[in-house]
């Protein structure tokens, strides 16, 4: 067994740790196993299922240890078992696994074990200095004189008895609390302290296997506020496609605070994920992949929308419409993609297409645009619409449309995507509405 402990720094006055920030590392670290217990001030968590799954112990301590030293864990420790990997932590030693556990653990001092700390005196009088000395006395004296949690304790951090925990669950929610050092009067210093919460997020949607496509920050100002400033703001965040990236979402929200003028001090943030959706893992590649490689389109789009505002970025989307004009709509590039997508047009489609359909002459009943128009397939009929309705100078106008569209042959201009209206009576006429490559 392989245990890891986080330890988390004492509150003010040497006071236990919040109860909010231990839940906000329970939570992180459930992304590296279901196996993730709270034991007095620090978080344990069994890893010798993920060594494999992260790439091995080296690779896995050092992704625990750069996280963990983000949500302000003061000491890492790892040995075979948690109350174990609990004394070395608080001892400032992270190895407990290189060499005997026995030889490792009788060379620290008594007050690493929460068990032996209220018999400290007496044992001081004893002559016991270290765990190893405490060991050595008489188990029966030892189980007489002082509490059963002693020697409980000892025998389950030198692996002698099996140790029990009430394991961490993941919340069906997430919505985590942040208290700032100080006070902060500016927005984008607020990304401090949402990084923390923002890594508490990424956690809890690893341990789900899930993304998010919105969330909200919301920070409280300081009680000291001006009465018209308010309780505080918010800003609410959402992307493409459901994401756990932490640098793409700190990113995000570090272009959306540039924005924000803060009307009166912040003192505390709320981070809570609006909505969550599985998220679909890609392989990994045996090759190295050069496609792969970079930012993908979705991700600077978003970054620049951020940055220019959702309306000045869109990207074009399909439609289940088959009427040219609508085929296709503008939308923010930040607005989630439909899940659904459209069937492919059992009709050609040209490369290019016309703002607005351009009517052509005639030669006769032929159609011309730059030379007299060869038809060469059709008549491929449209017809729809009835159902949408725009309103035009306070009156409600349908757009419906009746036509037979064909591929017609210009010396000049190539081929061509072109269609007469049908049932017009005297106002029948052709249109030119697109070419091909």
């Amino acid at each position: 067994m392989l245990w890891a402990a986080l330890l988390l720094p004492p509150g003010p006055d040497n006071t236990p740790p919040p109860d909010d920030q231990l839940r906000g590392v329970s939570i992180w670290a459930l992304q590296f196993t279901p196996r993730t217990a709270v034991v007095e001030d620090a978080v344990v968590i069994e890893v010798e299922a993920s060594t494999r799954l992260f790439g091995g112990k080296r690779v896995l301590r050092d992704r625990v240890i750069q996280g963990a030293s983000e949500l302000g864990v003061s000491q890492t420790a790892w040995a075979p078992t948690s109350l174990a990997a609990l004394a070395f932590a608080r001892a400032g030693k992270e190895n407990g696994v290189r060499g005997s556990l026995t030889a490792l653990l009788d060379a620290l001092p008594m007050g690493t074990l929460s068990a032996v700390r209220p018999h400290v005196t007496v044992l001081n009088q004893l002559g016991c200095r270290t765990l190893g000395d405490v060991r050595a006395l008489p188990r029966g004296g030892i189980s007489r004189r002082f509490d059963k949690q002693l020697l409980h304790a000892l025998d389950q951090a030198y692996g002698l008895r099996p140790e029990a925990h009430s394991w961490v669950q993941v919340p069906e929610t997430f919505k985590a609390r942040l208290e700032l050092m100080a006070r902060v009067e500016s927005a984008p210093a607020i990304l401090f302290g949402a990084r923390r919460l923002l890594v508490q997020l990424c956690g809890w949607l690893a341990a789900r296997n899930s993304g998010t496509t919105a969330f909200v920050l919301r920070w409280m100002h300081d009680t000291m506020r001006p009465r018209e400033a308010g309780e505080g703001g918010e800003v609410t965040i959402r992307t493409a496609e459901p994401m756990r990236n932490l640098e793409h979402l700190c990113r995000l929200l570090a272009e959306n605070l540039a924005k924000v003028e803060l009307a009166a001090p912040a003192g505390d943030l709320e981070l809570e994920a609006l909505d969550v959706h599985p998220l679909e893992e890609t392989s990994a590649s045996f090759l190295p992949d050069a496609t792969r490689q970079g930012e993908s389109m979705t991700l600077v789009l978003e970054r620049v929308a951020a940055r220019l505002g959702p309306q000045k970025v869109l990207r074009p989307v399909l439609s289940e419409d088959h009427r040219m004009e609508w085929m296709q709509h503008w939308q923010s590039a930040p607005t989630p993609l439909p899940k659904k997508r459209p069937r492919r047009s059992r009709f050609p489609q040209p490369t290019f297409a016309l703002p607005q359909p351009l009517r052509l002459a005639m030669d006769g009943n032929r159609p011309m645009y730059q030379g007299t128009l060869q038809l060469l397939s059709g008549p491929h009929r449209v017809e729809g619409g009835w159902w949408h309705r725009v309103k035009v100078e306070e009156q409600q106008e349908t757009r419906n449309v009746v036509r037979d569209y064909y591929v017609a042959l210009s010396t000049h201009a190539g081929v061509l995507w072109v269609f007469q209206e049908r049932l017009a009576r005297d106002a029948t006429a052709w249109y030119l509405h697109g070419s091909f490559a």
